[in-house]
């Protein structure tokens, strides 16, 4: 008799040590099953998040590209302008001394009333120094300091602003491209939460959790350090 009650009795206890077993890892899968849904919350917000900053660089990139493509073609349309203008201006002052040096001054004359404004303050900087009579002097106005054209100016300062803007068009790419990288390890943070779910061994639920709360921190930390639209 005293040996039955004490069968039963061990058993008894073996039955409560397999239901605080049973119960404890059960606590330990829901703990695990939160943190799981949680993090697949942070996932879906944060890669719709991601997906959406990425659209709105790319269209920034187009953007710049597209101000940066329109003021190249209209400074190469200024330097254009400007090299027929500088074209003009030689072959004006050539023809002026020309007739100067034959004395044709009626003819010299004419082509003066000619030459173009800024041109002209050029031109008379150099009679200044008495060109026709001073060896050693500049061989005409358009070697002249005092020389300038407008369109060749607007051309260069476009040309620059266009390269400005393409700079910031390849930076807002590389922002998108970043915002894109974030995507991947969101969708990695996602199949290693998938993965985790199909195992019931603790250390492998564990681990896939953990490397997967690690990639979702990076990703958290990129999005939220990045340039945002």
């Amino acid at each position: 008799m005293p040996e039955t009650t004490s069968n039963v009795e061990m058993a008894h206890k073996i039955s409560e040590n397999e239901d605080r077993t049973v119960q404890h890892g059960s606590r330990f899968f829901r703990v695990i099953e939160i943190i799981e849904a949680f993090a697949l919350a942070f996932v879906a917000v944060a890669t719709a998040w991601s997906g959406y900053q990425s659209a709105l660089w790319s269209a920034r990139q187009d953007e710049f590209y597209g101000e940066s493509s329109r003021l190249r073609i209209s400074a190469d349309t200024d330097a254009s302008l400007a090299g027929q203008q500088r074209l003009y201006d030689v072959i004006t002052i050539h023809e002026w001394i020309r007739a100067k040096l034959s004395g044709n001054d009626k003819l010299a004359r004419l082509f003066e009333a000619r030459f173009r404004e800024e041109f002209r303050v050029a031109f008379d900087a150099w009679m200044k120094l008495d060109p026709l009579n001073t060896p050693g002097s500049p061989p005409g106005p358009t070697f002249m300091p005092e020389y300038k054209n407008k369109l060749a100016d607007q051309a260069a300062s476009k040309n620059e602003e266009a390269s400005a803007l393409f700079e910031e068009g390849t930076q807002a790419r590389n922002k998108a491209d970043a915002y894109v990288r974030i995507t991947v390890y969101l969708a990695t943070v996602l199949l290693l939460t998938a993965i985790g779910q199909r195992f019931h061994f603790r250390i492998v639920r564990l681990c896939t959790l953990v490397l997967a709360v690690v990639l979702l921190t990076i990703a958290l930390y990129f999005a939220l350090t990045l340039p945002k639209m």
